[in-house]
């Protein structure tokens, strides 16, 4: 049996239940929900959406980000610019340098670094150059408040992938010095500082290279704390995690992940790193990602790879749609239809049961909130910097306060950054 007929005769089984009621029962969500009329409920949290600071922790940017080519000064195809940030009321985002893992050569290094300050000086085009007028660069806690009350938006930068510091250490004050704030210390795939998350078989990653962080990697965790950057353990292998909680002498921060027990992911946190996690006073940057947040989008994608490959189509190349045949491209659209109708994308919902679940577990202090936006993020509700206030709109329907809902979009964020900045005050 090919891998899509095994795929067939598995949605034929969940259609079957779908529609006798054989099915699982959904999640159920585990916040208390409003009994208050929708009308009223949505002019309320309308009410709080402006009032309250949100911020979004990882929206990616390419290389020629803040260029004609890709312009955040005007509405455009990517999820994340600036009018969808003012048409969401999204005050503020970390726009991410973030280069991915290659082969570690002195010329790769070298290739990371240059590509990475090519998007540090984007960032910096944009807030400097193109539209300091409409948005301003915070390059510590207090800013953010002070630059949204100019009534301009907010850019904030992280580093995602500690690669592109390669094996020099000094690179980390360099970036620093650029505006970084936090530092993702790894992707996916295994590289000088720590282990992945997700390695790479095909950089010829094992397992485990260095069983958590490296010796080189526990340097650049004292590093951060004493520049004031924060350390960003998403991507991180669970080891690696764990180990960086207890290193770090000021709050950790996973920078956009979510929930293990509630989607069996490597991405996301179990039990004991969410624990972890608030001990170290950090705090855990829900995403919006849909394959993180829902475990029916794996299975819709495995579905939808295995059509793909049963048509001879090479993954996500949709012009290649144009060399089938007329039957074979009948059959893929009329198959693709019903993987679509029986595997519905997550939606803002099942976003907010993760919010739940955290703050049920560790505490509504270390529960924050992101999107990685334009880099593979979005559910139904939440795909784009406009739709933000729907976070909102939800979070109030489960009967969280302003006070509270405050806190999640970025109250919880610049608490654990305060305190960052206050350890490298006083670094001896």
């Amino acid at each position: 049996m090919t891998g899509w007929s095994r795929c067939r005769v598995w949605l034929g089984l969940v259609a079957v239940c779908v529609f006798t009621g054989c099915a699982a029962e959904p999640p159920v969500a585990m916040g208390e929900r409003s009994v208050e009329p929708a009308a009223d409920l949505e002019t309320r949290a309308r009410e709080i959406h402006e009032r309250v600071l949100t911020i979004d922790t990882h929206d990616d940017i390419p290389l020629n980000f803040a260029t004609d080519e890709v312009d955040p000064g005007v509405r455009g195809a990517r999820q994340v610019d600036l009018p969808k940030m003012e048409a969401g009321g999204l005050d503020a985002g970390f726009f991410v340098v973030y280069v991915a893992q290659t082969e570690r050569t002195p010329e790769n290094y070298a290739r990371a670094r240059a590509d990475a300050i090519t998007k540090f000086e984007a960032i910096h085009r944009m807030t400097d150059e193109l539209y300091p007028e409409r948005i301003g660069l915070a390059r510590a806690a207090d800013d953010f408040a002070r630059i949204a009350e100019s009534g301009r938006l907010v850019a904030a930068i992280g580093v995602e992938n500690g690669y592109v510091i390669g094996q020099d250490l000094s690179l980390a004050e360099t970036y620093y010095d650029l505006g970084a704030r936090y530092f993702g210390l790894v992707h996916n795939g295994h590289n000088d500082i720590a282990d992945s998350a997700n390695p790479r078989p095909e950089l010829g990653d094992r397992p485990s290279e260095h069983g958590g962080l490296s010796a080189f990697g526990e340097e650049v965790v004292r590093e951060l704390n004493r520049l004031g950057m924060m350390v960003d353990v998403s991507h991180a292998s669970r080891a690696a995690m764990l180990e960086v909680t207890r290193l770090s002498q000021a709050p950790v921060i996973a920078s956009h992940s979510s929930v293990r027990a509630l989607v069996d992911h490597p991405r996301n946190l179990d039990d004991e790193q969410l624990r972890a996690l608030a001990d170290n006073d950090g705090v855990m940057q829900t995403v919006a990602l849909d394959a993180f947040v829902s475990e029916a989008t794996e299975v819709r994608d495995d579905a939808i790879s295995a059509l793909r490959e049963s048509v001879g189509l090479i993954p996500r190349d949709d012009g290649g749609l144009d060399a089938l045949s007329s039957g074979d491209r009948a059959r893929f659209e009329h198959e693709l239809r019903e993987i679509d109708r029986i595997f519905q994308r997550a939606d803002v919902a099942a976003f907010v049961d993760h919010i739940d679940y955290a703050v049920q577990l560790i505490g509504l202090d270390y529960v924050g909130i992101s999107s990685d936006f334009d880099g593979g993020g979005g559910v139904e509700g939440w795909d784009d910097a406009s739709e933000s206030f729907n976070v909102t709109l939800e979070l109030v329907r489960r009967g969280y306060s302003e006070a509270e809902i405050a806190q999640l979009w970025g109250g919880n964020l610049l608490r654990a950054l305060r305190r960052v900045e206050e350890v490298a005050a006083s670094w001896p």
